[in-house]
């Protein structure tokens, strides 16, 4: 039985130097993925790319699942501090306002690097990296429920932890699918009108 290649880094960079080796690495991993794919990734590819030792590589990372794992961990990482800083923004904001903004914002974080979200999501499977989607979820959930108790009032009567797992669900649901399936909705002509659909299919739940 083969072994499960070893996802975790070795050790974390501390110092400025050692940081900025671990960011070119990780980069450079990101960019051969979204370009040449997982087969393509090696050890000796991605260091290369990154003008880096493969010593200085194995230094941090014991495999090139471990340097995709760090990319997964970098995009949830970046996903998720958008989401909490939208929601900061939005606390005050009646409920269709918040909406609004929350899906505008969904939508624009998605629209990044959409190449590079396609990887992801491919590849959480392969780095055991479920777990911690799950653990980013349960935090969006947690924070849009806190918005809905401070507005309940806009709302009708329903249970805020259902509700925000529905609404949180449906909203990654849509930027999700359309940055891997239907890139057409997602052209500065047509966002527009997703964003309205979306922003009145929550709404209208919550109401």
């Amino acid at each position: 039985m083969a072994r499960r290649p070893l996802t975790n880094p070795r050790k974390h960079a501390t110092q400025e130097r050692s940081r900025a080796t671990v960011d070119a690495l990780v980069e450079a991993t990101a960019r051969i993925l979204v370009k040449e794919g997982f087969d393509k990734a090696s050890t000796n590819r991605i260091a290369q790319k990154a003008g880096v030792s493969i010593g200085s590589l194995y230094q941090y990372y014991p495999s090139k699942e471990a340097l995709v794992a760090a990319v997964v961990d970098r995009h949830h990482q970046e996903l998720m501090q958008i989401i909490r800083d939208a929601l900061a923004e939005v606390a005050a904001l009646p409920l269709e306002d918040a909406v609004r903004r929350l899906v505008t914002v969904a939508i624009e974080a998605h629209r990044i690097d959409p190449r590079l979200h396609r990887v992801v999501a491919e590849q959480i499977p392969r780095t055991g990296r479920l777990e911690n989607v799950g653990a980013f979820n349960q935090e969006t959930f947690a924070l849009f429920r806190a918005y809905l108790e401070r507005h309940r009032d806009e709302l009708r009567a329903v249970d805020l932890g259902l509700a925000a797992f529905v609404c949180v669900t449906s909203i990654e649901a849509l930027t999700h699918t359309a940055v891997l399936h239907r890139s057409d909705i997602l052209s500065d002509e047509a966002v527009d009108t997703l964003v309205d659909e979306a922003t009145r299919l929550v709404v209208g739940y919550l109401r």
